[in-house]
Order: structure tokens, then C-alpha cells, then sequence
């Protein structure tokens, strides 16, 4: 059976209209959402289906949306009609297979049964190895930048199918429109449809391909790339070396800013950065930047004057999914000190700031302090409840008294209640995930 007939196979299309489905998202520029899909296909399945292969099939341009990046620019991304984001998967899951024969195993990203984890952890093995120079590759604008020419050629060498090269080219020359202005696409493959991370690894496989014959330790996720070296002047040779044949060949930039020759505990890699215990040797640790992040989702999903206009509950389980999830991606870090002695008293605190908030008055602070006090038998005088809710603070310093410490102490907040959920202890937590 050829690649096309794959493609537009009714199992083949099933699984990626269920796959779309679950993963929402958001409307392109015809606004058609995700739930109409199923009806959409049913009626007009057969008809799409043949426009394809009769080539008068015509993707609609994507949507440009931007989120914001670590750094505070934002990254730009093209949603896909929901119609066109079933055929870019369909496209992808027959070509997957295909080209996960040829990948290198050194690329991590976008690929079945690989994570950033398991690219950290090759990283960590190869500073053990001795290997203690980086080259933080960056290329400038990659997905922007992918010239579609070299791309088709590179597809060709698995796929010669012009059915199959002709769909992909009209995915890629579909199209951006912004603030109601249509603009063409004759380089690049948008970040945002389900079938740009394929492309990108298929393009950048020739790059690791070269990398492998020059025998270079590396790591690639996505374009994110780190290569290592015995000694700096390796490294210096090798940075400009990869620059000139990502130029010549693949037709990239590689910023000179960004591209730099580190240390291991200067570097960041897909969150992490690295330093060197005198028992174990090179291991890998959350980035400062990451830290900083996690602090900056929390803040937003604990911010006074909003979180104490709804249900506490809502309040918690939006940090516990925040919290959760974070450490499940960092989980290989050690972060034990910064979780037990920083971020945890931290979202705490936050929270007992809002409980304070909720309570409103000064008096029903009181009142509501006492019988937790008493209940669970912290042993203070009502005199000094008093005392210290009347003081003329703020609401932030309030929740850091002593005895608000105390009485709204972590076994409370870790404790699920009929109003609320248990707030999770980011240490416990972490720490039950590393005994797994």
C-alpha cells in the first residue's frame, strides 16, 4: 500500500480526529472548534478525501498567536484549522515509523518513548565520561528558518511519493494570517500543527548524522542542542566547525550571541544545569531560571485581590497542579533544600495570606483562629490571637506572625478538608516520586 493510501485510510484519519480531539486547543481562522470535528467528518469526510487526491485540496492559513518565553519576548506559533491539524496527524503518523528507523539516538524530542529527562540523563553520562567542555548550540529562529526545498529533499529520500510531497509542501506553503492580513509562507514550518515536530527532526537528522560521523558526543531535543568536548580548545574548534555546516547545508544561522562554549555549571539545558558532587560525580540540577518560574506560576495563580473572590478549593488544586507538574518534569534534579527550605514555606505562606484575606475582618480572623487554636491544641492565649491580628500590617506580613504560622501550620494545609483539598507538600511530594 503507498504512503498517501496510509494517510487517508479511515482507521488511519479515525485515530487522528480522536487524537486532535483530546488535545483540544484552539480554533484556526475559521473558527471551527474541536467538537465539531467528528460531524464535520462525517459529513464531508469522503469529499475531503478525494480533493486530496485529486491535488485541489488547499489548507487554510494558520492562525498566528504568540505566547511569551522565559526571557520575556514571545514565541510565535501557527494554529491549524482543526480540520487541517486531523490531516497534518494523519500525515504524521504514517510518516513516524518510517523515519524513526533512520533517527539518531542521540535526538530526544517529539519522539515515541523519549523524553527531556532521558536527553538530561545522556548528558549527565558524558560529563561523567570526562567530556567537560559544552557547546551550547543555538540556532537563530530555527522552525522560521527551515528552508522547505531542503526539507522536501531530505522527506524524498524515504518517501518518494509526489502525492505524499505535494501535501506536506501545501501544509508548509498554507500560509500566516495576522491581524486580518494573510502573509506566505516560502520558508519555515510554523510551530503549533501536529506534524512541525516530525518535520524539524527529519530536517535536522542530517545534522546529527554529520555530528555522529564526526564522532561527537552530543544531545539533541528538538533544536535544542548541547555537544561536548575534552578540552575548551575542542570545543572552540568544534562550535565554529558545526556553525559553517549548518550554514552551508542546511542553510541555518546559528546565533553568534547565544552560541557560546560553557562550563558545565553555566549551562542550561532543557531546564537544567549541571554540578559535580565529590561522591558521585557530574549530576544535574533545576536551573535557577526554572526556579524562578515556578515562582512566577504560583504567584499568578495566588494573586490576593483575585484568589480571594473564589473557593479556596480552586485556589489549591491550581497550585497543586502547578506544583505537580513541575516536579514531575524536574524530578531528576536535586532541589531537596530548595523545596524543604524555599518554595515550600513560600506557597504556604501564600496560602495562609489568602485564607487571612478570605476571613475579611479582623474579628472573624480572630474568632476563626481561636477554635483552630483550640481545637488542635496549639496552646495559645486568646490574649495573644488578639494581640497579633490587630496589629496595623499589611496582609502579607500578617500571614507571617507567629501565630498564624503556627495555628495554619503545614499539617493543617497538607490535611484534605470537606471545603478544600490537601495543599501538596512540594518536598513530600518529590520525594515520593524518587522512591518510585
Amino acid at each position: 500500500m503507498e504512503m498517501i493510501d496510509r494517510i487517508l485510510r479511515g482507521s488511519n484519519l479515525d485515530d487522528a480526529l480522536e487524537h486532535v480531539r483530546k488535545n483540544k486547543g484552539s480554533a484556526g481562522i475559521d473558527g471551527m472548534p474541536v467538537d465539531e470535528l467528528e460531524s464535520y467528518f462525517a459529513e464531508h469526510g469522503k469529499e475531503l478525501v478525494e480533493s486530496i487526491r485529486n491535488g485541489t485540496y488547499k489548507p487554510v492559513a494558520v492562525k498566528r498567536v504568540y505566547i511569551p518565553k522565559p526571557n520575556g519576548k514571545k514565541r510565535p506559533l501557527g494554529i491549524p484549522t482543526v480540520v487541517d491539524r486531523v490531516l497534518q496527524q494523519a500525515t504524521a503518523q504514517q510518516l513516524a515509523p518510517v523515519f524513526e528507523q533512520i533517527f539518531s539516538e542521540y535526538s530526544y524530542g517529539f519522539r515515541p518513548g523519549r523524553s527531556p529527562q532521558q536527553a538530561v540523563l545522556k548528558a549527565v553520562e558524558y560529563l561523567n565520561e570526562g567530556y567537560e567542555w559544552i557547546i551550547d548550540l543555538d540556532i537563530e529562529k530555527f522552525f522560521d528558518k527551515v528552508n522547505q526545498d531542503k526539507l522536501i529533499s531530505c522527506i524524498r529520500k524515504q518517501v518518494n511519493e509526489s502525492e505524499v510531497l505535494g501535501l506536506i509542501r501545501k501544509f508548509l506553503k498554507a500560509g500566516v494570517m495576522e491581524n486580518g492580513v494573510k502573509q506566505s509562507t516560502e520558508e519555515g514550518t510554523p510551530q503549533g500543527g501536529p506534524l512541525s515536530p516530525l518535520l524539524a527532526n527529519i530536517y535536522l537528522n542530517e545534522f546529527d548524522k554529520e555530528l555522529e560521523k564526526r564522532g561527537l558526543r552530543f544531545v539533541r531535543y528538538a533544536d535544542d542542542c548541547i555537544i561536548f568536548t575534552r578540552s575548551e580548545k575542542a570545543a572552540n574548534r568544534v562550535m565554529n566547525s558545526v556553525a559553517e555546516w549548518l550554514r552551508r547545508k542546511l542553510f541555518l544561522k546559528v546565533s553568534a550571541e547565544k552560541t557560546k562554549v560553557v562550563r558545565p555549571g553555566k549551562s542550561k539545558f532543557l531546564g537544567f544545569s549541571f554540578w559535580k558532587s565529590t561522591k558521585d560525580g557530574w549530576r544535574c540540577k533545576v536551573h535557577e531560571a526554572s526556579k524562578a518560574r515556578i515562582r512566577d506560576n504560583i504567584r499568578k495563580a495566588t494573586i490576593r485581590r483575585k484568589a480571594a473572590a473564589i473557593p479556596l478549593a480552586e485556589t489549591i488544586k491550581k497550585v497543586n497542579q502547578k506544583l505537580e507538574g513541575w516536579i514531575n518534569y524536574y524530578r531528576l534534579g536535586d532541589m531537596k533544600t530548595f523545596l524543604k527550605s524555599e518554595l515550600g514555606p513560600w506557597v504556604r505562606h501564600r496560602i495562609r495570606v489568602i485564607i487571612l484575606k478570605q476571613w475579611k475582618r479582623r474579628g472573624t480572623m480572630i474568632e476563626n483562629l481561636w477554635k483552630l487554636n483550640r481545637k488542635n491544641r496549639n496552646g495559645f492565649t486568646h490574649e495573644r490571637i488578639f494581640a497579633q491580628c490587630m496589629t496595623r500590617t499589611g496582609w502579607y506580613r500578617l500571614g507571617c506572625n507567629d501565630v498564624v504560622n503556627f495555628i495554619l501550620n503545614p499539617k493543617l494545609l497538607n490535611t484534605k478538608t470537606e471545603e478544600r483539598p490537601s495543599l501538596v507538600d512540594p518536598l513530600e511530594y518529590y520525594l515520593a516520586k524518587q522512591s518510585c
